[in-house]
């Protein structure tokens, strides 16, 4: 006789970790102002966050000039992510033109096999919102949250 801890348990499918990766422009904005949306990535479930050296850079940079208090909290933000370092591929796939200074953050992003890069830099980006590069989705901040709603995720 079996007991019940030996019975087979129905298998709950899990949930997938997202790998977000995030354009310099999204940590200046969270660490920016403190209580900012944009902070509400670093709480989300099944998420994992990812940016790279050179996006770091540019953030640290930019938050020096403009607001030196606030790299306390870029400091704390990078706390809870993987950063990386520049890819080494310098090719872009296909027949993708970007600004050189933005090269090196959609390339990081697709070395880092992130699912997703956020970028608030419609200038730049903005023809490849909610398009793939490799594996890639490439979306404004407002438009990720957009998606993990509809998908029921927090």
């Amino acid at each position: 006789m079996k007991k019940a801890a030996d019975e087979a348990r129905p298998l709950r499918p899990r949930k997938r970790t997202a790998k977000v990766f995030l354009d310099a422009n999204v940590l200046y904005s969270a660490a920016y102002l403190a209580g900012s949306r944009l902070g509400d990535l670093w709480n989300l479930s099944a998420t994992e966050m990812v940016t790279s050296f050179y996006a770091v850079e540019e953030a640290r940079r930019n938050l020096a000039s403009d607001r030196p208090e606030a790299l306390v909290r870029l400091d704390a933000l990078l706390g809870a992510m993987i950063i990386v370092p520049e890819a080494e591929d310098e090719v872009l796939p296909g027949s993708i033109e970007l600004d050189p200074k933005d090269r090196p953050i959609l390339l990081a992003a697709i070395s880092a096999m992130a699912d997703y890069l956020l970028t608030g830099d419609r200038a730049h980006f903005g023809k490849l919102y909610g398009s793939r590069v490799g594996r890639v989705r490439i979306l404004p901040p407002a438009d990720y949250f957009k998606l993990r709603r509809r998908r029921g995720r927090r």
